[in-house]
């Protein structure tokens, strides 16, 4: 019975300590369970928080970026991403798509802004990043300003010049790449400091006049922009280094003082621009490769004009090469023609060996003023000496020379039946016995040149143009005078047509604007039949559109039309 007691007892001890152990274990686990809760509540009020701080910062950034906006804009907010493309044209003027002006029409911006639109274009880069959801992200990269030359783009698009394609994207860049455009509002530039990325700019002739030329084609300038100025087919680029009132300007309609400095010369580009000044009666040696051109420029001042002028002296310009292998050729041109090329010159010399290049006061092209001497190395690499001197008394050797022959003439001769020479008469018969064995006559047309007969093989004549030579320079003289020369504006032409064609109808060529004085390219025929008639090249009929208030009645006429409005007007009355 004890036994049986005991037995019961002992079990319900058991079955307590078990119950006590199972509620220990519950307790634990809601507590635990109640831990996880609290976690869990406090990471979402937590992120909640911080949501809440970021929309309130977002919303403090946007009510600071329109603040921004209305003080960029002038009180006027425009803001859109479109992909851009390129187009051919000058300055930096945009073309936006029609949707952008009426949203500027309805904002009252022509009505409020009496002139013309400026624009900040940034460039965007799309970013993903993964979290709970997949969002872009947008990240702003260079930063340019330009004005807008039309509405006419596609929509969704802007049509971007070359002058805002380079300094917006890199090579690097995606295509078609996103542009962040804003509206903005920019003071009327003061002054700007320029620098050229390589050397040469300054060895244009009037370079800050050019500059002006190209500057009419831009309607603003940002603070670290590459600006391109064209001079013929030559290009300069100019960064800008420095602005003021700010970082970037306006220049419409506005005078800039503008500061140009010299290149970095840590940094300079080599290429074959470059003008080496070379100083009367001192020569200068140099090497020269295949294909490639060596500039030098001397100036004739004053002075030297009025020791020219009367024509007791000349300019004797003087090559002296090696002939080992290598062969050079010379050119020379007066400025604005400031580069020399093989058929844009007006003296030049392809004679095998050393070389020289007389330029007397006779010549319409001479004149005090800076002149451009162009080295070709027509073949191999060839050392050379270049030099330029005044030689005295140039036309009275010519003149002595001429005196010489005319006494011979004069006294009893006879010409000889082969050579056609004039001997004295008591000499004659011996004169044509030995010129008959050892001289022949060259029978081209035209030509008729005494020869040693050892000399006559070797002279020929070209097929092509009948011009004597030896039969060693035939492979030069077809080369430089008939081989086709291709011009930038597209024409073919041989040598001597392309000299006279760049020199007189080529719309690349420059000429002197009659309206604002600048060295432009003529361009082609003017559109309007007046204008053809008047002789005014396309450039000239264009920027005599411009007007300007008359002196006498102060009415505003076009520039080509000034002269006809004083004689119809003013003489007339």
């Amino acid at each position: 019975m004890d036994f049986e007691l005991r037995r019961a007892r002992e079990k319900l001890e058991k079955e307590q300590r078990e119950r006590k152990e199972r509620a220990r274990l519950k307790l634990q686990k809601e507590k635990k369970v109640k831990e996880e809760a609290q976690k869990q509540k406090e990471a979402i009020e937590a992120v909640q928080r911080s949501r809440r701080i970021d929309a309130a910062q977002a919303q403090l950034k946007a009510a600071r970026q329109m603040q921004e906006n209305l003080l960029a804009g002038g009180g006027i907010v425009f803001y859109r991403l479109l992909e851009a493309f390129f187009y051919e044209g000058g300055g930096d003027k945009i073309k936006l798509p029609p949707s952008c002006f009426a949203e500027l029409s309805e904002q009252g911006t022509f009505d409020k802004r009496q002139g013309p639109l400026y624009f900040q274009l940034s460039l965007v880069h799309e970013e993903s990043t993964s979290s709970i959801q997949t969002t872009d992200k947008v990240k702003q990269g260079r930063t340019t300003h330009s004005g807008v030359l039309e509405f006419t783009a596609d929509e969704g698009s802007v049509g971007l010049p070359p002058h805002v394609w380079n300094n917006l994207f890199s090579e690097g860049t995606p295509k078609p790449p996103l542009v962040e455009i804003r509206y903005v509002w920019l003071p009327k530039g003061t002054y700007a400091k320029l620098q050229p990325e390589n050397v040469g700019f300054s060895d244009l002739p009037n370079h800050k006049a050019i500059l002006e030329t190209c500057l009419r084609q831009h309607a603003t300038l940002s603070q670290g922009d590459i600006l391109t100025v064209n001079y013929g087919e030559l290009a300069y680029e100019l960064r800008v280094l420095e602005l003021k009132p700010s970082s970037s300007v306006s220049v419409l309609e506005t005078d800039i003082e503008v500061d140009i400095v010299d290149p970095d010369t840590s940094s300079q580009k080599t290429d074959g621009h470059v003008l080496m000044p070379l100083v009367f009666g001192m020569p200068q040696i140099g090497t020269i490769e295949e294909g490639k051109f060596v500039y030098y420029k001397f100036s004739i001042d004053n002075v030297i004009w009025e020791q020219l002028s009367p024509g007791n002296s000349c300019v004797e310009v003087k090559l002296e090469s090696e002939t080992d292998g290598g062969d050079t050729d010379i050119f020379i041109s007066r400025h604005p023609v400031i580069f020399p090329t093989r058929h844009r010159h007006e003296w030049s010399s392809h004679d095998i060996g050393s070389k020289t290049l007389i330029l007397s006061s006779n010549d319409k092209n001479m004149g005090a003023g800076t002149y451009s001497i162009g080295v070709y190395g027509f073949k191999g690499i060839t050392n050379y000496k270049i030099s330029v001197m005044v030689q005295d008394n140039f036309n009275q050797n010519v003149g002595q020379q001429a005196s010489s022959s005319m006494s011979s003439m004069e006294l009893d001769t006879e010409q000889c039946r082969n050579c056609k020479h004039y001997i004295p008469g008591r000499t004659i018969a011996l004169h044509e016995a030995y010129c008959s064995r050892h001289n022949v006559v060259c029978q081209h047309a035209g030509c008729g040149v005494v020869l040693r007969i050892e000399e006559s093989k070797n002279h020929i004549h070209c097929g092509r143009c009948g011009q004597a030579f030896q039969q060693a320079e035939l492979e030069k003289h077809m080369k430089v005078f008939h081989e086709p020369l291709h011009c930038p504006c597209g024409i073919i032409l041989e040598k001597e047509q392309m000299v006279e064609h760049q020199a007189s109808v080529c719309p690349l060529r420059l000429i002197t604007c009659r309206f604002c004085g600048d060295m432009v390219q003529a361009g082609r025929s003017a559109m309007d039949v007046r204008d053809r008639f008047r002789g005014l090249s396309e450039h000239e009929s264009i920027c005599g559109s411009r007007t300007a208030p008359c002196d006498s009645c102060g009415r505003s006429v076009m520039l080509k039309d000034m002269d006809i409005h004083q004689i119809a007007v003013h003489q007339s009355g």
